[in-house]
């Protein structure tokens, strides 16, 4: 499911976009950044799909050797440990996956194909494929092993695989690693005795509407927090400060006064960090620097209200 970080990065990705285009049609861009979300629900079940589609792939290449002519008797009697995977059977099975797909119209590799045999033939040639095949062992705990591996191994870094998905939706390449981490979640949680089921978009009720809230409330307030950001680097001019640092400490006030149940050190923590992967080298200690003076004047001012023990 997607956490708040991802979250945050969701909206600093649309609010900059709004900035650039110069655009004010904060309803249409909100219903992009929920679509943009979405697909990305998208691609965790695309790559869920993947594994079952390359089993599939493996399963045609067994009955058509057995069809040959000349059949040997390894064509004959193939091992079809792959084929017989409990986890993947467990995916291939899943009723809210193949709804999701139906009701969603990803039909993404009947279309792509290629790439499925990018995977396959990638796969066969692994270590991780011949060790898993070898194997003594018949567990579901060896089938889930192997299909994390799977997963981490051979479809994460397949970079042809990564340029398909980012040629398909541009904010995909932000939420590649995102998904991955998704990705190999669920499958370690799966257990036996249960059927697949998919992970859910938001954690709750709550996180959903963050995203709305978190949204608007940095558009429609934004303007406010300048002198204050102003006050608080006095030695910056407003244009020398990073576009993206900006949008980041007018995130964080945002948060500091319209969100009273997140706490402040947690808010500063999540935008140093987002600093650290989306702006220069030293916007992280600029943000830090910038949020933690602003901090400390709302909270002697009572501007900022946290709700909670050790909210502040």
């Amino acid at each position: 499911m997607i956490n708040r970080r991802h979250i945050r990065l969701k909206v600093m990705q649309s609010v900059y976009a709004m900035h650039q285009s110069n655009t004010t049609d904060l309803v249409k861009e909100e219903k992009f950044l929920k679509y943009s979300i979405q697909k990305m629900y998208d691609l965790y079940v695309l790559n869920l799909q993947l594994l079952v589609e390359v089993q599939k792939l493996a399963s045609k290449k067994i009955e058509l050797s057995k069809k040959k002519i000349l059949a040997t008797k390894e064509d004959l009697n193939p091992n079809i440990k792959f084929i017989d995977n409990r986890v993947l059977n467990q995916i291939k099975d899943s009723v809210s996956l193949e709804g999701y797909v139906e009701l969603n119209r990803l039909k993404n590799w009947d279309i792509e194909e290629e790439y499925v045999k990018i995977v396959w033939e990638n796969l066969k040639s692994n270590k991780i494929y011949e060790e898993y095949m070898n194997s003594s062992e018949n567990s579901y705990h060896e089938d889930k092993n192997f299909v994390v591996s799977f997963f981490k191994e051979i479809i994460a870094p397949e970079e042809k695989l990564a340029d398909y998905f980012e040629d398909t939706m541009i904010s995909w390449v932000d939420d590649i690693p995102f998904v991955n981490t998704w990705i190999v979640k669920t499958l370690n949680k799966q257990r036996k005795d249960n059927p697949f089921v998919l992970g859910q978009l938001y954690k709750d009720d709550d996180d959903k509407r963050f995203v709305s809230d978190l949204f608007t409330k940095v558009m429609l307030n934004q303007h406010k927090y300048e002198n204050d950001i102003k006050e608080k680097t006095p030695n910056w001019e407003a244009e020398r400060i990073a576009d993206i640092d900006m949008i980041l400490i007018k995130m964080a006030i945002t948060e500091f006064l319209h969100f009273s149940s997140i706490p402040s050190r947690v808010t500063i923590n999540e935008y140093i960090e987002l600093a650290k992967d989306y702006s220069t080298n030293k916007s992280g200690y600029f943000i830090n620097g910038v949020l933690d003076k602003i901090a400390k004047d709302y909270t002697e001012n009572n501007k900022m209200v946290k709700i909670g023990r050790g909210l502040l």
